[in-house]
């Protein structure tokens, strides 16, 4: 009887980021990941390539075997990759990562006003649709939310919860729950006076009036049903310039 035909296991690719040393982090198992799917998306694995081993990893790394786990899974989860029970994890052929952005990992001014860009887009659009499209309930509570936002900084608060609210509701407004979960996935960097606590010889309660101000324009544009309108009053909302977000995003 002859010898049992032994299976071929797939060539890994050299050079990947994936197989060097991690340096000590807040999370091994997120820069793990950021170097896999960096691996994946840029074409160094390609569809059909076997991952490193576990073993190879962690010898690699220095990462712990619970580390390279969850990396693994936190990737299968994105659609990245594909594990074979007893043989190892591949990159499947329709590897594409789902649309995110991490408000967590933005490192600098210029990422900070990409992403604000395009949330005004998204916002602006949102506020002629509200125009456009809301009901007299819908009207009512925006602007309770604008009241709200109004008597949060006569207290001398920031008033962030208030007027993150308040653009959730023009957004609910639209009739498109889609634009709420754009909101909700960016969180409270949609309200850029979040750190603010007043620039150089800007009281935090003038800067706060400042907003409020635009805030009124863009309620008063959507009660009447004007879509132009609204969308002016919201594309003049948020500071766009480089100048300005120094103060607003520091």
């Amino acid at each position: 009887m002859g010898k049992a035909a032994t299976r071929r296991q797939p060539e890994k690719p050299s050079g990947l980021s994936a197989i060097a040393p991690l340096a000590a982090s807040r999370s091994l198992t997120a820069e793990l990941v950021t170097r896999l799917a960096a691996d994946i998306t840029s074409g160094k694995l390609p569809p059909g390539s076997q991952l490193p081993t576990e073993q190879e990893m962690i010898a690699a790394t220095g990462v712990s075997r619970t580390v390279v786990r969850e990396a693994v899974a936190a990737l299968r989860a994105e659609g990245l990759v594909m594990t074979r029970q007893g043989v190892g994890a591949f990159v499947p052929a329709n590897a594409r990562r789902s649309f995110r952005i991490d408000v967590h990992a933005l490192s600098s001014l210029h990422e900070v006003l990409d992403v604000m860009e395009l949330r005004t887009a998204i916002e602006i659009e949102a506020a002629g649709l509200a125009a456009d499209r809301a009901s007299p309930g819908q009207i009512k509570t925006i602007v309770e939310c604008l009241d709200a936002v109004d008597a949060a900084i006569k207290r001398g608060e920031d008033a962030i919860d208030q007027d993150f609210a308040l653009h959730r509701a023009i957004a609910d407004a639209t009739g498109n729950p889609q634009f709420r979960r754009f909101l909700e996935h960016l969180g409270r960097l949609v309200i850029p006076r979040q750190t603010i606590r007043g620039g150089p010889g800007v009281p935090k309660r003038i800067y706060g009036e400042t907003f409020q101000k635009e805030h009124r324009d863009i309620v008063q544009a959507i009660r009447a049903g004007a879509v132009t309108q609204a969308r002016t009053a919201m594309r003049r909302h948020p500071p766009q310039q480089p100048q300005a977000l120094p103060v607003v995003c520091r």
